[in-house]
């Protein structure tokens, strides 16, 4: 593949797809897609709402000339990344809908020997079962003789200072060995943390959720650490600073574990452990107690009114934050909601 020549695509401008689009961009042609005509707009004028990239990036690429919301921007591309949201459903179920749409749009406009990468958090399986016959329905086209499919999944954590695109391993799969050299190949351009090539599409997706299911799982722990320490009268925080002195002690903090991906991505392994006829204790006993610290936190509030003599039912409760962590423009499955709702039913009035 003459990467000189490659023109690459991007669906889903969102914190995955955009700083994506903008460090490829200093190196070889790209373009962009997304449906939503506000936010390519914004894009275009240099503002990212996310703040995953600074207006001088964007004006710096010429972004205006590079996406749009009609999916011919994609036809003449050679490789197209699927970067859009994977979220759950109200009952805690994989909610596809976003992927499977790009991967039937990316498809009608597919061209013959294009290779498609998914980013999308998703279950082992999900490409080969679900992602490769929709793009196959729409192209006409027949995997490994036609098009290629990757999957490489996005690890990015915005508004934590934390490493940026260039400086994360990038874990590359592919649908053959040949395609798999090309994608590993493709993000050296802009990755220079280095390649981890797992040895099948199945590992890549299950790799990126046993990441954040880890972290769900430590922070549960924490969570139900401070819990218990509370009834104790004994400071969490002393106790958790104290036991950080040890070489390899894991410094997780209790908290309200909300966002796309912590509280999320376990219930996608979850789901695929449940259809393969196995029900995971850890990993649902860990979601439970997570997903309810935001009555928990909202009871303690209650007690200490209670016992300062402030009378709860009308208190006025100021909130300060309502995104799902600090420094993040985010709000998706913010659980500091969660606990503003828990507040409202003891009657309190609150302001955000």
């Amino acid at each position: 593949m003459n990467f000189k020549e490659l023109h690459l695509g991007v669906v889903g401008l969102g914190y995955v797809g955009l700083p994506i689009l903008v460090e490829f961009a200093k190196h070889i042609k790209v373009s962009g897609y997304d449906i939503d005509s506000v936010r390519v707009e914004e894009l275009r004028s240099g503002y990212d709402k996310g703040h995953d990239v600074v207006s001088s990036q964007l004006l710096d690429i010429d972004i205006g000339d590079k996406i749009s919301t009609e999916l011919e921007i994609l036809k003449t591309c050679d490789v197209i990344l699927i970067c859009v949201p994977t979220p759950i459903t109200l009952d805690f179920k994989p909610d596809l809908t976003a992927l499977m749409g790009s991967c039937y749009a990316v498809g009608s406009v597919l061209k013959k020997g294009g290779i498609v990468v998914i980013e999308s958090t998703i279950y082992p399986g999900c490409t080969r079962d679900k992602c490769i016959p929709a793009i196959e329905s729409a192209s006409g086209l027949k995997l490994n003789q036609d098009f290629y499919v990757g999957y490489s999944p996005e690890r990015v954590s915005p508004g934590d200072g934390g490493p940026t695109l260039p400086n994360i391993v990038k874990i590359v799969s592919g649908s053959d060995d040949n395609t798999t050299r090309a994608i590993a190949n493709l993000y050296r351009i802009v990755i220079s943390a280095g390649i981890h090539v797992a040895p099948s599409i199945e590992v890549a997706e299950a790799a990126k959720l046993v990441e954040n299911t880890q972290r769900d799982l430590n922070i549960a722990l924490v969570n139900e650490i401070a819990i218990i320490f509370n009834k104790l009268n004994i400071d969490t925080g002393s106790v958790l600073r104290a036991a950080g002195t040890k070489w390899n002690f894991l410094p997780f903090r209790p908290g309200l574990v909300g966002g796309h991906c912590i509280g999320v991505d376990p219930y996608y392994l979850a789901q695929r452990a449940q259809e393969n006829g196995y029900h995971p204790e850890i990993i649902l006993a860990g979601r439970r107690l997570n997903d309810g610290m935001g009555d928990y936190v909202a009871s303690e509030i209650v007690k200490c009114m209670i016992k300062k003599n402030i009378p709860v039912n009308g208190a006025k409760v100021l909130n300060l934050g309502i995104t799902f962590k600090e420094n993040c423009p985010d709000v998706r499955n913010s659980k500091v909601v969660d606990l503003v709702n828990a507040l409202k039913d003891y009657g309190a009035n609150i302001t955000i």
